[in-house]
């Protein structure tokens, strides 16, 4: 039997995208001695900083944050490499006596931190071209409805457009004769050697979050974002099939840079698929039994924070 001693316990706050994860987590770094391990997918990469909302220098310098811009956009950083930096960063700062927080929304990373990750095949070149050839064909809408059709749990977490991710969910049903949901869930177990209360933000007001995710990248923009995406192209190294570029508000700014349509669609596009993550992002927490749910309610959220990393100190 393993000793609690031995055990790394640590804190995870999660929630949609726009919610206010950051804002909340900062706060808590001012009454506890936490340090932030991002969970985000496109907070790893360097030179992605508006866009991702990256917190700035002064932040970092005020609370420490690790596995961030640890990689090139022109990596695919893996839920693997995730699980191993993260499983690190968390011993080293408890080693510290200090408490790892885990902040973010790309809740495949919290699986892997925990261990559930599937035991997935390996990528079927061939079989993935031919997926490849019916998406040209029908369009990659056509292929999630397909998905959606054999696998409803995993089409419920995959955009109609994610290429990647519907690709892959084929792709294992196809090798394996079994949907990607099922193998995820026998992953999911985890191990006994990590200890991780999930706090995750609940909002249901959706039309408030929309807004505020529509207001986020009107300000994105005046910072300067679509002169960050045109920096990324000039580079001439990157596309935007690659997993950086696929990111939200990226992908359809690097759309509009290559002539593909005008701003305003552009725009459209952006908001929109910020909205469906979100909404992946609620769905996928509303599955978790054993997520602590805190209303979208910064005075609530704090208290309910604080008061389980008090309790934890006691212990």
């Amino acid at each position: 039997m393993r000793r609690d001693s031995d055990v790394l316990s640590c804190l995870c706050l999660t929630g949609p995208t726009a919610c206010g994860k950051t804002e909340l987590a900062l706060a808590l770094a001012e009454e506890v001695p936490v340090e932030v391990i991002s969970m985000d997918s496109a907070l790893v990469y360097r030179g992605m900083d508006i866009g991702t909302a990256k917190p700035n220098a002064t932040v970092r310098a005020r609370v420490p944050h690790h596995l961030i811009d640890i990689a090139d956009p022109s990596e695919a950083y893996s839920a693997g490499r995730f699980a191993a930096d993260s499983r690190a960063a968390a011993a080293d700062i408890a080693a510290r006596g200090r408490i790892p927080l885990l902040v973010g929304g790309t809740l495949l990373y919290l699986r892997a931190f925990c261990g559930g990750l599937a035991d997935l095949p390996e990528a079927d070149f061939e079989l993935r071209q031919r997926i490849d050839a019916e998406a040209e064909v029908l369009g990659w809408p056509a292929l999630h409805a397909r998905l959606a059709g054999l696998d409803p749990d995993a089409a419920a977490k995959i955009a109609p457009t994610d290429r990647q991710r519907i690709q892959r969910a084929l792709e294992v049903y196809a090798l394996t004769g079994e949907v990607i949901s099922a193998h995820q869930r026998r992953g999911s177990k985890g191990d006994d050697s990590v200890r991780v209360t999930t706090l995750a933000i609940v909002v249901e007001d959706r039309a408030a979050l929309a807004e505020r995710i529509e207001q986020r990248f009107d300000a994105m923009v005046e910072a300067g974002f679509v002169a960050e995406v045109e920096a990324l192209m000039a580079r001439g190294d990157l596309d935007p099939e690659l997993p950086a570029m696929r990111a939200v508000g990226y992908r359809q700014i690097w759309g509009y840079l290559s002539g593909d349509y005008d701003w305003s669609e552009a725009r459209r596009r952006a908001v929109t698929a910020t909205r469906q993550l979100a909404k992946r992002q609620m769905t996928w927490i509303r599955s978790e039994p054993n997520f602590e749910a805190l209303p979208w309610s910064n005075t609530r959220q704090l208290r309910a924070v604080l008061e389980w990393a008090r309790s934890t100190r006691r212990q």
